[in-house]
């Protein structure tokens, strides 16, 4: 099964990236996150959030020094789990980022799509300890109503107190952020909603380590995508939360655009639980790129999923080669420094790709020893170059077959955005109002 949007043509309105939150381990903030990004951090520390007693090796990317206090301002902090807190404190800091007062939103049709993996299953594992070792009758009743997956976009509409919304969470495991990102871009540039905070979220957990542990897929030490040596994953977590808008709202309040999302891509091939396959990888690449209305040598870069596993790595990067051949561009891991934070991964992703635009700089896959002949691509290793980036490719696989792929352009502007502009400033002077014509504005 395929789906896109139906083209180009069908687009009514244009969509841009206004706001963006972000809680991850290498950063909090797109300030911080760009800093990390161009130094290459990585985000790796011994997992402190659950006991991983009796593993052999128990490394992640867990988020530290967050306090949701400083972003959760309207719901008790004790009523969200792990996960919904960093996915509405990274939705307030994306509101905040993009210079809107939540009374504007309230004020209008919107959209709140999150994606994750795992939804709250850190709470789940609490519960599950609790039964085990006293009998299910002492589950904490808070804990418990802490559990429901929805909460991730909904505690998101209560916190802002936004009522003409739209809440869902996608489960559509690590392409799950794409997926919202899709998503909130159909509803926007149809005119369906004025704005859509659309992202990922995702709490490291027993239970999903474990699973990849058993699977053998989780590295000792650090993730080395692409690399001869990489041994797998490392989990992690985190939050990306991005404001999509249409060109013109934004214009209008004199928003910055860190860059335009010229389109997506979709698709599930169901070959198998946690093999990806190389043809429905390139396909969804396809049709990304022609839902853009993009030709592969106009891409610039490609954020890969690069999970550091042998299967992936591989697949991959021959399904890039596939589709891009003589063309391909530079392709990166974010997943060497963040970690794979699951349902939050392609939405730090876009994140990430979005502020290169804005920077232009190509963040670098750390811990690169040797790249493995059987990845034929230029995983830029350990230090970010500078690049003017005018088309940028964000890759998001997830098990099962659930591909989504995202398109991003830098936005340079047109005659009619500097006559709006002009217009704008003209309207101010003759208010005496003395704002300064471009000003970020939250009405």
């Amino acid at each position: 099964m395929s789906e896109s949007r139906p083209g180009a043509d069908a687009v009514k309105r244009r969509v841009v990236l206004t706001g963006f939150g972000v809680i991850s381990s290498i950063g909090i903030g797109a300030a911080d996150f760009t800093r990390s990004l161009r130094e290459g951090r990585s985000g790796v520390s011994p997992i402190s959030v659950f006991d991983v007693e009796g593993f052999a090796h128990g490394n992640g990317c867990e988020v530290r020094g967050f306090a949701p206090e400083q972003w959760i301002t309207s719901t008790p902090v004790e009523e969200l789990g792990r996960a919904s807190r960093f996915a509405v404190a990274a939705a307030r800091m994306a509101v905040q980022d993009a210079g809107l007062d939540p009374a504007w939103l309230g004020d209008r049709r919107g959209l709140v799509s999150v994606g994750t993996t795992d939804g709250e299953s850190f709470e789940l594992d609490q519960l599950v300890a609790t039964e085990l070792a006293e009998g299910p009758e002492r589950m904490d009743r808070q804990t418990v109503r802490r559990v429901p997956a929805a909460r991730l976009s909904t505690a998101i509409a209560q916190e802002l107190q936004l009522t003409d919304v739209e809440a869902l969470t996608i489960a559509t495991a690590c392409s799950a952020g794409n997926y919202s990102i899709g998503y909130g871009f159909d509803a926007v540039s149809s005119g369906e909603v004025e704005y859509a905070l659309c992202g990922g979220a995702d709490a490291m957990c027993r239970k999903t380590f474990t699973g990849f542990y058993r699977l053998g897929t989780i590295a000792p030490e650090c993730c080395q995508p692409f690399d001869v040596n990489r041994k797998g994953i490392l989990t992690g977590e985190g939050a990306g939360v991005l404001v999509l808008e249409s060109l013109e709202s934004a214009l209008a309040r004199g928003a910055r655009i860190y860059a335009e999302v010229l389109g997506y891509g979709l698709n599930c091939d169901a070959y198998h639980q946690v093999a990806p396959n190389g043809d429905s990888v390139a396909a969804c690449m396809e049709l990304a790129l022609n839902n853009a209305g993009v030709k592969p040598e106009e891409v610039d870069l490609i954020s890969a999923h690069g999970t550091g596993t042998k299967a992936n790595d591989i697949t991959e990067s021959r399904a890039i080669r596939q589709v891009f051949d003589a063309a391909t561009p530079r392709t990166i891991s974010l997943k060497s420094m963040l970690g794979h934070t699951m349902g939050a991964a392609s939405a730090l992703g876009a994140i990430a790709c979005g502020l290169a635009i804005t920077h232009g700089f190509i963040p670098p896959t750390i811990n690169h020893t040797v790249t493995d002949p059987e990845c034929e691509i230029d995983c830029v290793p350990n230090q970010a170059v500078d690049a003017d980036l005018r088309v940028v490719q964000n890759n998001g696989l997830a098990f099962g077959g659930n591909n989504a792929i995202v398109i991003l352009g830098k936005y340079e502007g047109d005659e009619e955005a500097e006559q709006a502009k002009e217009a704008r400033g003209a309207e101010q002077a003759e208010a005496g109002s003395g704002t300064p014509a471009g000003s970020r504005s939250g009405s």
